[in-house]
């Protein structure tokens, strides 16, 4: 699971079936401290976000098309939520 930020979605025209109904937006993963920490990939919607929001990214095959409930479904990673604060705490 990875926290990132939506920055934008792609529109497509034409996509394989299991795509119907969902959104494929554009992430940035980031750090604990909401700092950008690498590339960018793509991650299918289930939670509703939109550009801007925070939302934890399941990255991992297994999970996402456990969400589609079709274990053939060929998508590797999926917003499962919109994150509302991230709380750090000092364990010094």
């Amino acid at each position: 699971m990875k926290l990132a930020r939506v920055v934008g979605n792609v529109t497509s025209t034409v996509k394989h079936d299991v795509y119907r109904g969902h959104k494929i937006m554009i992430v940035q993963p980031l750090d604990e401290n909401l700092q950008d920490d690498g590339q960018t990939f793509l991650a299918v919607d289930f939670a509703q976000a939109g550009p801007g929001d925070v939302v934890l990214v399941a990255v991992e095959g297994n999970a996402a098309r456990q969400l589609f409930m079709d274990n053939n479904a060929p998508v590797h990673s999926v917003i499962e939520g919109i994150v509302d604060s991230v709380d750090l705490e000092d364990k010094r």
